[in-house]
């Protein structure tokens, strides 16, 4: 069976147990506020069989200073990097971390975007790995046998800046801002040197796609929330952002989830619009 948004760890354990070589699983642990904590964490213990990948070296591009604090790595770089964790053009990739989801979603929609639809995220990552006693590795597997993973027609949209700022009050995009509210509104800012969002933004943060327990809410929860916020707008209209990129992957993958597939991702997001200047900047809170 081909896994396409999310897979639960019960499911996960029994195709590794079928068949350990059509599965690659990703570890995508990172901390914004720590880069090396990541590998650690994948050292600590980690799913058997399972990669790292690292979302500045493998899952970001380069830093110009004006586009983002993680720019798209290029399509040919990520094909690369992908093909040297072992992938196949029929592998299932599973992609999971220690943060709800927040960076195996960027794995998830990088892996559409260069065609691949065989990618899932593990619902509830590795604590629910751990929670349902699976089995933990701390040695790291043997180098992968080069894979044949190419690339093929992008399952995913995106938006520029430019595109994005010259749209602004015509109604043409509605922009879904995946931060927290107090960044949203521009304050507690600790990431971007300029606190606010894109006027005409909304705000729907990430971590609201998650129950207490941390796995995904339900299809129809998701639907309930995401419909809300749009107020009718179609899904074809909807452009995700967050600080850069990153967790505006998490709202993309809830809205497949939730069966609205189709919205744009704003790469640059926060990062690079506050970063150009004279853009426009809102503060408080949405419209």
């Amino acid at each position: 069976m081909q896994y396409e948004t999310l897979v639960g760890v019960d499911e996960l354990a029994q195709a590794l147990s079928a068949d350990r070589s059509k599965v690659l699983v990703v570890d995508c642990s990172f901390d914004l506020a720590d880069r090396r904590a990541g590998r650690r964490l994948y050292e600590g213990g980690h799913i058997p069989g399972a990669r790292h990948a690292d979302l500045e070296e493998v899952l970001s591009g380069a830093k110009t200073g004006t586009n983002g604090r993680h720019p798209l790595p290029e399509r040919d770089s990520f094909a690369r990097a992908m093909r040297a964790l072992g992938a196949h053009d029929d592998t299932q990739v599973v992609a999971y971390d220690n943060a709800g989801g927040m960076f195996a979603a960027r794995l998830w929609w990088l892996l559409r975007w260069a065609g691949h639809r065989a990618a899932a995220v593990l619902d509830g990552g590795m604590a629910a790995w751990r929670a349902a006693g699976l089995p933990v590795e701390t040695d790291e597997p043997a180098r992968a046998a080069s894979g044949t993973f190419s690339l093929r027609d992008a399952l995913t949209r995106t938006v520029s800046l430019d595109t994005l700022r010259a749209s602004l009050g015509s109604g043409e995009y509605l922009i879904m801002d995946a931060r927290a509210a107090d960044r949203f509104r521009g304050e507690n800012e600790t990431l971007d040197p300029i606190g606010g969002h894109i006027p005409g933004a909304r705000n729907r943060f990430f971590r609201d796609n998650l129950t207490d327990a941390g796995l995904f809410r339900s299809a129809e929860e998701l639907r309930r929330d995401f419909e809300a916020l749009a107020g009718g707008v179609p899904v074809r209209q909807w452009v995700n952002q967050c600080g850069s990129g990153v967790t505006a992957c998490h709202n993309l993958l809830a809205q497949a989830v939730a069966g609205l597939p189709g919205a744009a991702l704003y790469p640059g997001s926060w990062s690079e619009w506050s970063a150009q200047p004279g853009a426009p900047v809102a503060t408080g809170p949405q419209d």
